[in-house]
């Protein structure tokens, strides 16, 4: 499965969203199409080799354009949108405003003033002359600062389909052709020997106010992506790296993995790495959040975009490029603000119906008007045909959800909270109930040997054999235990045989040897007499692994993992909420009571299996609760994929971190909080930008219809009610989450 995603250009509402996808869904092998009004951008996967020449040109048949820098799948494609386009298509637009607005002044302030009596009769210029003057005035506004309207409309009526420029079209065309006429042939349209009126000030200044919309709302939207350009511009153009002990700087692009870079204070970091000498404190604030510098050393991961402070190490290169974390995030930030929420399905649904909606009932209230007027009736009709058609223009539909998606997935990531989906970002207001995993979740998920019990042998040797068989097991468990006997010094042994016991165990041969190390349910399992274990439930808090060698008990090893810092705080916030909390556990009853005890918690599951977690999910879920799972290893991802919502600590392993919707990069449980904060906060924006946009047609497409709306206060209007849905959705940039 390829992803691509492209720049469009030229759409300017919700109607040419879903005409673009309705275009490119129709080519085989295409799926999942979704265009972004906000930041101008298509995707869409292909599930085999496609030509996306035939695509940009069936697009471009219908007035857009599909632009095409690589023919290869896009990642991060921000790092590959040339500013220098944005910059061309602003300073067109820009250029188009001020053309338009240098005839439009003079022939507005003329047009006013020859409804005032006094000039009327003192103007030099006769009245037939006066209006070719207007004439003179209105065609450029509208055939060069106009014309990418009626482009777009001549390309769209090839097809029978509308949209917003088709209405912008239709109405000041209407205005200045029959305005044209009007002048040009004045004794056939006079009325009672009158000269007729005309309406080129309308045409003209509709045309200029709705550029000037489109100039307020291009500079709104290029701030909604603020927070994938800074992630951008983290990266350094280049890297100094070790040839042979000699430094050399490359670019960016030439860095490999395995090179040695040379980091100086106060410069950014190219790519992720380990240090291999040296020592500083990084500045990890713009990929976590998190604003205290974090002090490395040798051995210590480092991460590209960060940005060391005070002193210098030098690191090798452990990713490179698109797979740097750094590339990641942005990867997953631009998959957020591509995606649609359920929400805007009834957008889309709208939008859909809307503009050939609008243009019927203008065509009925021309007729309307032409029925029941008595004085100036073709002329009160025309004008109110128009003020219908531009005051329906569907711009702030089709920016009420994208603008807020895209800031409220940019600020989660400048906290360290990547969402995966527009969907996610919903469904996570409504949570009611949060499934923690303990280990590495609420705890630090580093255990560490806490005592060595034995019964009939000494304590190294009940390490020796748990630490040679657990030298074959990736559990957390086994990484303590084997610390463990290398801080003693004890020498191990290979194992003959291993077998993994999930969620029990382990057991083998070492030094031909039968070695079980579990908890109490292995070794009944096995029939090993417990008669030592009296006194051992007293080991609350600790997880207790069981030794035996030749079906003996030889001892316990106790392994304690602390809970986190943030843990209780972060619980007691959900709390605050009305969002319960769960624990849920492979350790025994006590150890789980302990840590959900001091962590707040008062609903927990212990000795859970692996393939468990997901069945309590279902449970949960059973009882109408909507439910999110918190967990960072492989044996969460079954749980995370099953619940409503999967939020994977960003320090756990790729499997959780790709199953789940939300990923918390700091691994910090308060961000949990903060997800739900920032989806609550992002739906209400959304829901405000819907409400004004549909409250808006509802209101004033009546009075257009009715007579009570001139179509320059109409077009002014319009314009300004796209760039108050841009501007409440920046408000979410300074929201407290």
């Amino acid at each position: 499965m390829k992803t691509y995603n492209l720049p469009v250009e030229g759409m300017t509402c919700a109607s040419c969203v879903a005409r673009v996808e309705k275009i490119i869904n129709k080519f085989d092998g295409v799926t999942n199409v979704n265009v972004n009004l906000a930041n101008e951008h298509v995707t869409f996967n292909t599930e085999k080799e496609i030509d996306l020449n035939s695509i940009a040109g069936a697009v471009e048949e219908y007035g857009y354009k599909l632009k095409l820098r690589e023919e290869k799948p896009q990642t991060a494609v921000s790092e590959n949108q040339s500013a220098s386009e944005n910059d061309e298509q602003f300073k067109q637009l820009e250029n188009d405003f001020f053309l338009a607005l240098i005839f439009t002044i003079p022939l507005f302030v003329l047009s006013m003033l020859m409804d005032i009596e006094y000039f009327h009769h003192n103007w030099p210029i006769s009245e037939d002359y006066t209006h070719k003057l207007f004439l003179i005035l209105a065609t450029p506004i509208i055939f060069i600062s106009g014309k990418r309207f009626y482009k777009v409309f001549i390309k769209n009526i090839r097809h029978f389909s509308f949209e917003m420029n088709s209405l912008v079209a239709i109405g000041t065309g209407s205005a200045y052709g029959y305005s044209v006429l009007a002048t040009l042939f004045p004794d056939e349209f006079s009325v009672n020997g009158n000269t007729p009126h005309v309406y080129f000030e309308t045409a003209g200044v509709i045309i200029t106010l709705i550029l000037m919309g489109k100039l307020l709302e291009y500079r709104a939207k290029r701030k909604t992506n603020d927070a994938i350009k800074k992630l951008i511009e983290l990266k350094p153009k280049t890297a100094r790296i070790l040839v042979k002990n000699i430094e050399k700087e490359i670019p960016l692009s030439d860095l490999q993995k395995d090179n040695i870079v040379v980091i100086r204070p106060g410069e950014k970091i190219p790519a992720d790495g380990i240090i291999i000498s040296g020592n500083s404190a990084v500045d990890e604030s713009m990929i976590t959040g998190e604003s205290i510098p974090v002090e490395k050393e040798t051995g210590s991961k480092v991460i590209g975009g960060t940005i060391n402070k005070n002193g210098s190490f030098n690191f090798r290169v452990t990713e490179a490029g698109d797979n740097s974390i750094l590339s990641q995030i942005i990867k997953l930030v631009e998959q957020a603000q591509a995606s649609k929420p359920p929400i805007q399905k009834l957008v889309d649904k709208v939008a859909s119906v809307f503009v050939p909606a609008v243009i019927v009932i203008a065509i009925l209230t021309f007729i309307s008007w032409l029925i029941i007027g008595s004085e100036n009736t073709f002329s009160n009709a025309l004008i109110n045909f128009v003020a219908v058609l531009i005051v329906a223009c569907p711009c702030a539909l089709g920016l009420a959800t994208p603008t807020a998606i895209i800031v409220g997935t940019g600020l989660g990531a400048s906290n360290g909270i990547l969402i995966k989906n527009g969907e996610s970002l919903e469904i996570a207001k409504n949570i009611t109930t949060i499934i923690f995993d303990k280990t590495g979740t609420i705890t630090e998920g580093k255990p560490e040997v806490s005592s060595v019990i034995n019964f009939s042998t000494t304590a190294d040797e009940i390490l020796f054999y748990a630490a040679s068989l657990e030298s074959k097991s990736e559990h957390p468990l086994a990484a303590a235990v084997l610390n463990e006997a290398k801080k003693k010094n004890v020498s191990l042994a290979e194992p003959e045989s291993f077998s993994s016991h999930s969620g029990f165990g382990i057991t083998g041969l070492v030094n031909d040897k039968t070695v079980i190390v579990g908890n109490r349910q292995l070794l009944n399992e096995f029939a090993i007499n417990v008669d030592e274990l009296n006194g051992t439930e007293s080991l609350v808090g600790k997880t207790i692994l069981y030794v035996a060698v030749e079906q003996e008990l030889k001892g316990i090893i106790t392994v304690e993992d602390k809970l986190k810092e943030t843990s209780a705080a972060a619980i007691a916030k959900l709390k605050e909420m009305n969002i319960n909390s769960v624990m849920i556990t492979g350790d025994n009853y006590k150890t789980a009571e302990h840590i959900a005890r001091q962590s707040g918690i008062t609903e927990f599951k212990a000795e859970v299996l692996p393939g468990g977690k997901a069945d309590i999910v279902k449970q949960y879920q059973q009882e109408n609760k909507i439910v999110a799972m918190v967990g960072d290893g492989i044996n969460d991802s079954p749980a995370l994929a099953q619940a409503d919502v999967g939020i994977a600590i960003g320090t756990g392993t790729d499997v959780a971190i790709e199953t789940a919707q939300i990923t918390l990069v700091k691994g910090d449980l308060n961000s949990v909080a903060k997800a739900i904060n920032l989806s609550r906060k992002t739906i209400s924006a959304i829901k405000q930008n819907l409400f004004w946009a549909f409250f808006y047609n509802v209101i004033l497409i009546p009075l257009a219809v009715f007579g009570k709306l001139n179509p320059m206060i109409a077009a002014l209007a319009m314009s300004l009610s796209s760039v108050s849905v841009v501007t409440n959705s920046l408000r979410l940039k300074k929201a407290k989450i």
